[in-house]
């Protein structure tokens, strides 16, 4: 095992990977891997490797204060406590967050993290292991998926639970991933429907209804008949399902009660799109689905369609609120400019003002636009 007299001009010129023990405090050492600097003690009769801290955010003095106060405590029980162990716990936690959050937490975790580092020890975790597997992802995945892994291990570090001493991604900056652009083109966005269309019940309707509603792709498979009014030809969505957690009615048009109405009845389910595993649970499998569309549109993503929505209502010179209020938008960004429309507080008592002026835009702008680009030859 060898070992080097750590100073901090030493520390700082470590580039070449591999793990540099102590000389002056026993079983402390640092770890140098690709991306990160590392601290960590050896600990007890079972050499329990306890990570400490990263360099630079923790000093040499600090981590090797740490150090010995670690090597003369007795390893706590729970340091053998596993990944998938604490995260079992976890989910009883992350209960008292909105259903959304609880979906979006434990889709990232059970999806990218639990099968690679389920079976690990917090312990023996560090920041090398989660890149190896954000660093496979895209963008605003990549960052999503380590805002969610850094409070999941924040949550291991406080008392009284202290499973690990500190979080291999504390001090981590997390960049957001670049904001998307993509909005398809006319002929574009009748390719994609002319997929749709061959494609069918159900994935093809839900695609038809994110083209005509310009709505969330989890809001539409979500849908259920009591949440639609006929006679009123409105759809209101309750605010478990919406990313705001605020309710949203919208107006629909003649071509959203042509899909609807093409929706095969089944006495089994309120749903309108259940999934083949479980008439109570909404239909899944986006990017299998997605894949199989062959529409021919390049670099594309179903989110696009509502971002094509908003915009090309708003060049329609549709009112920004009106779109606003169609896309379940939060008003506080209008609200906050110099030349604001509506207030925060007059969105609140005005909303029914808004239903004629979003049949409007839904009845003689999009609609009609959309029936000229689909029966175009």
């Amino acid at each position: 095992m060898p070992k080097t007299h750590l100073t901090d001009v030493v520390v700082s010129r470590l580039n070449t990977p591999g793990t540099y023990y102590d000389s002056t405090t026993p079983a402390f050492a640092i770890r140098v891997g690709k991306n990160r600097k590392t601290w960590f003690v050896i600990r007890g009769r079972e050499r329990e490797r306890t990570n400490i801290g990263h360099y630079p955010a923790l000093s040499l003095a600090d981590a090797r204060r740490e150090a010995k106060k670690l090597l003369t405590e007795t390893p706590a029980k729970h340091s053998k406590m596993t990944f998938a162990a604490a995260y079992d716990q976890y989910k009883e936690v992350i209960k008292a967050k909105k259903p959304r959050t609880q979906r979006d937490y434990k889709r990232v975790i059970d999806k990218y993290l639990l099968p690679k580092l389920g079976k690990k020890k917090l312990s023996d975790l560090e920041y090398e292991d989660f890149t190896a597997i954000t660093d496979k992802l895209a963008p605003s995945e990549q960052s999503h998926t380590l805002a969610v892994g850094r409070t999941f291990l924040r949550w291991c570090v406080k008392p009284p639970r202290r499973y690990i001493p500190h979080s291999p991604l504390e001090g981590v900056v997390i960049v957001p991933g670049k904001a998307r652009k993509r909005i398809l083109k006319p002929n574009e966005l009748k390719k994609v429907w002319d997929a749709a269309t061959i494609e069918g019940y159900p994935y093809g309707t839900i695609v038809h209804l994110l083209i005509l509603t310009g709505q969330r792709k989890t809001e539409i498979a979500n849908l259920r008949r009591t949440w639609i009014d006929l006679k009123a030809r409105t759809i209101t969505l309750p605010e478990w399902v919406c990313k705001n957690s605020r309710e949203h009615t919208f107006p629909y048009g003649d071509m959203v009660a042509a899909e609807l109405e093409s929706v095969p009845r089944l006495n089994s389910t309120d749903l309108l799109f259940p999934s083949a595993v479980s008439d109570e649970r909404p239909i899944s499998g986006w990017s299998k689905y997605k894949k199989r569309l062959g529409d021919g549109v390049q670099a594309w993503r179903l989110h696009d369609l509502r971002r094509t929505f908003g915009t090309t209502l708003a060049e329609m010179e549709v009112e920004p609120h009106i779109v606003e209020r169609l896309l379940n938008h939060s008003m506080g960004a209008i609200g906050n400019q110099a030349d604001s429309i509506v207030s925060a507080v007059a969105e609140v008592y005005i909303l029914a003002k808004y239903m004629p002026k979003m049949r409007t835009a839904i009845e003689t702008k999009w609609e009609p636009f959309l029936q000229t680009l689909t029966r175009a030859a």
